[in-house]
């Protein structure tokens, strides 16, 4: 004799629901990080182009660049990672810009926002510009603060992601960036 199918209650469902949200978040978070990696600039490639103005009015693009070493820094006035790396960022700077070495800060905030940018930016030498001002598409999406982006003289992309968790100090600009400075 045949027994028939049992009513499903949604206590039944539970364990079933709860494993399908979690394949459902598995799948999403591999697809955002599989998106975010996709959109990054690969190091050792063409570094992305770019067009900045800076909050004093000036044009400067990626072309105007050549020949230099380039280090584009993506941070915000409310990031306190960012706001520690700045000074070390400012001291390299000024020790090596004779030697061929541009620093471009890119700040994420709402041009709302400029008097703050402005007010904490007046004491480093090197120019800012906030990412509303400038085309810097290539640079993938802003996920993470501070994040910077290292360029040879050849324009090739040398350090790709460079996050707040291997922190931007001296030690470690010297370590990556003076090699480069070195390099004709």
């Amino acid at each position: 004799m045949l027994n028939p199918p049992k009513t499903r209650t949604k206590s039944d469902l539970r364990p079933v629901a709860g494993a399908l949200r979690w394949v459902v978040a598995a799948l999403a978070a591999s697809l955002l990080a599989s998106t975010a990696a996709a959109s990054t600039p690969k190091e050792g490639g063409p570094a992305p182009q770019f067009q900045v103005t800076t909050l004093d009015g000036r044009t400067i693009t990626s072309d105007q660049l050549r020949g230099k070493v380039v280090l584009i820094h993506f941070w915000a006035t409310w990031c306190p990672p960012c706001r520690e790396e700045m000074p070390a960022l400012d001291r390299f700077y000024r020790q090596h810009r004779a030697e061929g070495l541009e620093v471009i800060a890119v700040s994420v905030e709402d041009a709302a926002d400029i008097g703050k940018v402005r007010d904490f930016a007046a004491r480093f030498a090197f120019p800012v510009a906030l990412t509303g001002a400038s085309q810097i598409d290539g640079f993938g999406r802003l996920w993470v603060l501070p994040l910077s982006f290292l360029i040879d003289r050849h324009q090739i992309l040398r350090k790709s992601n460079w996050t707040g968790a291997d922190p931007i100090d001296d030690a470690s600009l010297n370590k990556v960036v003076l090699p480069l400075l070195e390099e004709k």
